[in-house]
C-alpha cells in the first residue's frame, strides 16, 4: 500500500493535476495541490479531515466527522464488483470507552446477544441499546454483520453500512484509532476487509496507519499478528510488505511457546496465502513437529483448521501429523459443528487416511445428524465413505432415508455425490425404490440444472445397481449434449468416453425395448481397462500367480487357458477357458468350433468394499454383463482361496469351481 502512495504522489507533483480520489467511483472529489507546497501523503490519499499520522498535522480545519457516503469498487484487484466503501460519518450516537471499559460479564453478555442475531436489523438494534462499549465489542459487531451478509464476492445487502448506527460505529472507530487497543485495531480492521470497506477510504487507511506505527513498537501477540496478517492479505494479498515486517516477528518465538490458539491462527494464516508456494516452510515442519506434541489438548474448530491447512498447503509429508489429528478427531465426531465435520472429512479425503474407529464413530453419529444437518455435510460423508471403499449400512441407510425427504432442497452436485456412493460400493439401501423414484423425479424437473458430467456420474452410478435410467438416455446420447461434455472440459477423456460406452451396452444387454438414439461409435472405447481411473480393476498379481500354477496342474499345460484376454465387448477377462460341445477343455489359441466360454474372475482385495465382502459395483456390472454375452462366470474371491494351504487343496478348489459337475482326471 505504501508503494502504491509513493508512486502516486510521485505522478502528483509531476503533473500538479487534480486527483480523484481511489474509491469514489460512483462520485468524483477532486483535490487541488498547489506545486511546490509542501504535502502529508495521509491527507492527500484519503478522504480524511486531517492527517491521519500521530492525529493530525491540523492541515484541513473541517470537523472530524462529516457525512458518510457509499460507492461501488471497480477497480482495486482485491476488490471485486459489489465491495463498499466508507467515507466520513454522521453524528455518532455512543462512544467507545478505553478508561471506563465494560465489565467482562457485560462483555461476555453483549457477546452472547450478539451470536443470537440472525440478521443484520437485529445487530443494529442491539447496538442502538448500548451507549458505552469497548473497541473488541464493536469490532465484533462488524465481524457479525459481514458474517451474516457475506456473500461470496460482495454482500448481499450493501445498504446495510449506510445505517447510521454502523456510519456512527465507524466514525468513531476512524477517530479514536490511536487510543484503540491492538486487538480491536487488528480485529476491526479484519471487519472492514470482511465487509469490503474501501481500502482507500479514511477508515481503513486510518487503521492501516495505526497498525503499521504498533507493528513498528512490536509488541502485538502471536494471536493479533496473525489478525493483522489476515487483514493485510485481503487488502494487498501476500506481496504486501507489511506481511514481511509481521512474519519476522511472528517468529521471534518457537511454535512450542504459543497456545493452541495461537498455534492454529498461524496455520490459517500461511493457509490464507502466506505460506504459497513452499514460502516459510522451515517454519511449517517446526509447528508439524510441536502440532504432533499437542493433538491430544486440541478441540474440534482446532482439529479442522489445522486439517484443512495441511491440505491448502499440500504438507505431503505429514501422515504421522495426520493420523493422530485422525485419532483426536474421533473422540469429538459428535461435537463438530458441519463445517468442521466437512473440512475434517476433506482431508481425509486427500491424505487418503481411514481408521476403523473413525468409521465406528461415523455409525454412530451420522444416523442422528442426516436430517438435521447441511446438505453439504451429508454430501461429504458420503463422499468419504464412498472414496475410502467403506460400506458402512448403518451410514448408507440413514442417508438413503433422509434423502427421501431432503432431495429437493440439494443442489444437483449433492444429489449426485450422495448416489455415486451407492452405485461404486454396489449397495442398495432397503428403501431403494423409493430413493430412486426421487432421483427420477428430480431429473424430470431439473435435468437441464445438470451439468454434463454430473448428470453422466450420476446416470452412470444408477445402471451399477441395476436402475436403467432409460427416460433420459436418449438426451445423454444426444449431439448437443455430447459436444457439452466436449466444451466443459479439455475434449472428452477416456474415463467419460468408457462411461458412455458402458452406458450404450447397458441399455442393448439390458433394456432391450430401448428405441432411442445409438451412441456414435467415435463416442466408444475398446477396453474398460485403462491406466489411472478405470471402470475395471485390474487383477491381483500375486493371486493371480498362485491361481495360473493352480491352473497348469489342474488343466494339465499353460497352453489350455488364456490370461488378460480383452473381449469385444470391451472387458479384460481373467482368464479365459474355452469348451466343446462335450465339454473338453480346447487349447486357448482355438478359434473355431467353441462351444462355451468360461472367465474365469480373480477377485482380489480391491475388487470389493474394504470392510465387507461386498463386490463392487463395476466388477458386479462387469459379471452381469458377461453372463448376459453368454460366458459362464466363475468367480475366485481372495478370501476363499487364501484359505487353502497347499497345492492339492489349491488344484480341488480350482476343479470345483469351474468343473463342478465333472471327474477330475490326474496328469
Amino acid at each position: 500500500m505504501a508503494l502504491k502512495v509513493i508512486k502516486r504522489l510521485q505522478l502528483l507533483r509531476q503533473t500538479g493535476a487534480h486527483l480523484c480520489l481511489p474509491g469514489e467511483l460512483s462520485r468524483t472529489r477532486l483535490l487541488s495541490v498547489p506545486i511546490g507546497e509542501p504535502m502529508c501523503v495521509a491527507c492527500l490519499w484519503t478522504s480524511a479531515d486531517r492527517c491521519i499520522q500521530r492525529q493530525g498535522c491540523r492541515k484541513l480545519s473541517q470537523p472530524d466527522c462529516g457525512r458518510m457516503s457509499l460507492s461501488t469498487i471497480t477497480k482495486d484487484p482485491f476488490y471485486t464488483t459489489g465491495s463498499v466503501s466508507l467515507h466520513k460519518d454522521s453524528v455518532p450516537r455512543f462512544r467507545l470507552s478505553q478508561l471506563h471499559r465494560p465489565t467482562d460479564a457485560e462483555e461476555k453478555a453483549f457477546h452472547d446477544r450478539l451470536v443470537s442475531c440472525s440478521s443484520s436489523r437485529q445487530v443494529l438494534r442491539l447496538l442502538r441499546t448500548v451507549e458505552i462499549m469497548s473497541d473488541t465489542m464493536a469490532a465484533a459487531a462488524l465481524h457479525c454483520v459481514a458474517d451474516i451478509e457475506q456473500d461470496g464476492i460482495s454482500l448481499k445487502d450493501p445498504k446495510v453500512l449506510e445505517e447510521d448506527t454502523l456510519r456512527a460505529l465507524c466514525c468513531q472507530l476512524e477517530r479514536d484509532s490511536g487510543r484503540l487497543t491492538e486487538a480491536g485495531l487488528v480485529s476491526a480492521l479484519l471487519a472492514c476487509t470482511r465487509l469490503y470497506v474501501d481500502p482507500w477510504s479514511t477508515l481503513v487507511v486510518r487503521l492501516v496507519s495505526e497498525s503499521q506505527e504498533r507493528l513498528d513498537r512490536g509488541q502485538m501477540s502471536v494471536g493479533q499478528l496473525c489478525t493483522l496478517g489476515q487483514a493485510l492479505l485481503a487488502l494487498e494479498g501476500p506481496g504486501c510488505g507489511m506481511l514481511e515486517q509481521l512474519m519476522v516477528q511472528l517468529q521471534r518465538q518457537g511454535p512450542g511457546q504459543w497456545s493452541l490458539v495461537e498455534l492454529t491462527a498461524v496455520y490459517r494464516l500461511l493457509q490464507a496465502g502466506v505460506g504459497e508456494e513452499g514460502r516459510y516452510q522451515d517454519l511449517l515442519n517446526a509447528m508439524h513437529t510441536y502440532t504432533l506434541s499437542v493433538t491430544s489438548r486440541m478441540d474440534p474448530p482446532a482439529i479442522s483448521s489445522v486439517l484443512s491447512a495441511l491440505v491448502v498447503l499440500n504438507q505431503t509429508q505429514v501422515m504421522p501429523l495426520v493420523i493422530s489429528l485422525c485419532k483426536q478427531a474421533v473422540r469429538h465426531i459428535p461435537n463438530f459443528r458441519d463445517e468442521e465435520l466437512g473440512l475434517v472429512l476433506g482431508a481425509l479425503m486427500h491424505f487418503g487416511h481411514s481408521d476403523h474407529f473413525l468409521v465406528e464413530a461415523m455409525e454412530r453419529h451420522v444416523p442422528k445428524m442426516t436430517f438435521t444437518s447441511h446438505p453439504e455435510t451429508v454430501t461429504k460423508v458420503m463422499q468419504y465413505f464412498g472414496r475410502r471403499n467403506i460400506l458402512s449400512l448403518p451410514v448408507f441407510d440413514a442417508v438413503a432415508e433422509s434423502f427421501v425427504y431432503r432431495a429437493d432442497e440439494y443442489s444437483t452436485s449433492q444429489v449426485a455425490r450422495q448416489i455415486m456412493p451407492f452405485g461404486k460400493l454396489g449397495y442398495l439401501p432397503p428403501n431403494a425404490g423409493e430413493v430412486f423414484r426421487k432421483v427420477e423425479a428430480i431429473l424430470h424437473a431439473r435435468f437441464s440444472h445438470f451439468q454434463p458430467r454430473t448428470l453422466l456420474n450420476l446416470l452412470h452410478s444408477c445402471i451399477l445397481v441395476e436402475r436403467f435410467p432409460v427416460n433420459f438416455v436418449s438426451k445423454v446420447f444426444n449431439r448437443y449434449f455430447l459436444q457439452q461434455l466436449q466444451e466443459q472440459g479439455s475434449g472428452v477423456d477416456r474415463i467419460v468416453l468408457a462411461q458412455l460406452t458402458q452406458l450404450y451396452m447397458t441399455v442393448k444387454l439390458e433394456c432391450p425395448f430401448y428405441e432411442g438414439p445409438r451412441l456414435l461409435p467415435k463416442y466408444r472405447v475398446k477396453s474398460f481397462l485403462t491406466p489411472g481411473r478405470s471402470l475395471e480393476t485390474p487383477v491381483d498379481g500375486h493371486l493371480y500367480n498362485y491361481v495360473k500354477t493352480g491352473l497348469v496342474d489342474l488343466l494339465g499345460a499353460r497352453t489350455y487357458f488364456a490370461s488378460r484376454v480383452l473381449t469385444p465387448y470391451c472387458y479384460t477377462l481373467d482368464v479365459e477357458i474355452k469348451l466343446d460341445e462335450e465339454g473338453y477343455v480346447l487349447p486357448a489359441s482355438q478359434i473355431d468350433d467353441i462351444y462355451k466360454r468360461i472367465a474365469v474372475c480373480i477377485d482380489g482385495h480391491k475388487r470389493f468394499t474394504v470392510n465387507t465382502r461386498q463386490l463392487l459395483g463395476k466388477e458386479a456390472i462387469k459379471q452381469r454383463h458377461l453372463r448376459l454375452l453368454g460366458y459362464e462366470v466363475v468367480q475366485i474371491p481372495y478370501y476363499e482361496f487364501e484359505n487353502l494351504w497347499n497345492k492339492t487343496e489349491v488344484v480341488e478348489y480350482l476343479h470345483k469351481k469351474i468343473f463342478p459337475l465333472s471327474y477330475r482326471l490326474s496328469w
